[in-house]
C-alpha cells in the first residue's frame, strides 16, 4: 500500500498507546510499518531532500499533533504515553483522527493559531487542511522550485553555442574540484580533436591523473555506437578515465555498455548536468535561506 499521510496515522498511533505503556517514537515506527503492511522500499523512502525516513518523518509528526491536542504526554524524553483525553477519544470509536477532529482541543487550537497581527484575535484554520505537514510541504515545495530550476537551465544550456557549452562543462567540473586552475582546464577542452576526444582535464590539483572528456550538445538520443567510438578513443591513448557529458540522454544499451568495460567512463546527461550546476552554483544563484530549527533536547538534560 502507499505510505499513509500524517492524518492517517493519528488514529493507529492512539490505539498504539492505548495499552497505557510507556513508549518511544521507534516502537511506534516499527508497530506502524507492520500495521500498514509498508514494503521495505516505503519503510526506505526518504523525504525529497533525502534528509529523514518519509514514514518516520510522518509518524514524529502525527505524535505531535495528538501530543499538541493533549491525547498523549510526554514523561520524559524520547516517550509518550496516553493520557486519559487521549483514552476518551479511544473509547468513541472513531473511524479517523485528523487536524478537524484535533481543533476542538483548546490545546491543539493554540497551537495551530495563525496571528496576522499582535492585536488580532487568532485565526482558526479549519479549511484547506490537507494530508501534508508542515516539514513536508516545504521539503515537497523546496523540491518543485528545484526541479523547475533545473528543468529551466537544461533548456537554456541547449540553446548556448558550443563553445560556451564547452567552458559551461569547464566550470562544472572546476567547482567539482577537477582540472587544476580554470587557464590549465580552459586551455584543455576544445583544443584536443583526436578520434572522439573533446579535451582533457587532471583528475586533480596535481595533476596525478587525466580525465579524458566528450561534450555533445546534443538533441537526440547517445546511443552505444557514440559511447564505443569514446571508449575506443580512450584505449588509443592509453587511457583509463572519461566523461562522456550530454545536453541530451543516454540509452539503455549506453548505460549497459560502460558497465561492462574496463575504462572507467562516467555518462552524465543533460538532467544530471543541470543538478550538478545547481549543486555546485554554476550559472545560478542562491536568492534566499530559511533555517528549520528543532529543539535542542540535550541541552535541556539536568547534569
Amino acid at each position: 500500500m502507499a505510505i499513509p499521510d500524517y492524518q492517517s496515522i493519528m488514529l493507529p498511533l492512539l490505539k498504539f498507546a492505548g495499552d497505557k505503556n510507556e513508549h518511544s517514537l521507534r516502537e511506534a515506527i516499527d508497530h506502524l510499518a507492520d500495521k500498514f503492511d509498508l514494503s521495505d522500499d516505503e519503510r526506505k523512502e526518504m523525504l525529497p531532500s533525502g534528509t529523514q525516513i518519509l514514514f518516520n518523518n510522518r509518524v514524529a509528526w502525527a505524535l505531535t499533533y495528538i501530543r499538541k491536542a493533549g491525547l498523549v504526554e510526554s514523561p520524559k524524553r524520547g516517550i509518550f504515553k496516553i493520557t486519559d483525553r487521549g483514552q476518551q477519544v479511544l473509547s468513541q470509536n472513531l473511524e479517523k483522527i485528523d487536524s478537524k477532529f484535533l481543533i476542538r482541543f483548546p490545546e491543539f487550537v493554540e497551537f495551530k493559531s495563525i496571528k496576522k497581527k499582535p492585536a488580532e484575535k487568532a485565526v482558526i484554520p479549519t479549511k484547506g487542511i490537507d494530508d501534508t505537514n508542515p516539514e513536508e510541504t516545504l521539503e515537497t515545495a523546496y523540491q518543485e522550485l528545484h526541479d523547475e530550476l533545473a528543468s529551466e537551465l537544461l533548456q537554456t544550456i541547449k540553446k548556448c553555442a558550443p563553445d560556451f557549452f564547452e567552458r559551461l562543462v569547464v566550470d562544472v567540473l572546476i567547482k567539482m574540484g577537477y582540472g587544476g586552475s580554470r587557464k590549465e582546464a580552459g586551455q584543455a577542452i576544445g583544443k584536443v580533436s583526436d578520434g572522439g576526444i573533446d579535451g582533457i582535464i587532471k583528475e586533480d590539483k596535481l595533476g596525478l591523473d587525466i580525465i579524458y572528456i566528450q561534450a555533445k550538445r546534443w538533441e537526440g538520443v547517445v546511443g552505444r555506437p557514440e559511447i564505443q567510438k569514446f571508449a575506443g578513443a580512450l584505449q588509443g591513448q592509453r587511457a583509463r578515465k572519461g566523461i562522456f557529458i550530454t545536453t541530451s540522454n543516454f540509452t539503455k544499451e549506453a548505460l549497459s555498455y560502460v558497465e561492462n568495460i574496463d575504462s572507467k567512463i562516467i555518462l552524465i546527461d543533460g538532467q544530471r548536468l543541470s543538478e550538478l550546476m545547481i549543486a555546485h552554483n554554476v550559472g545560478t544563484n542562491t536568492t534566499a535561506i530559511y533555517e528549520v530549527k528543532k529543539i535542542d533536547s540535550d541541552y535541556f538534560i539536568e547534569e
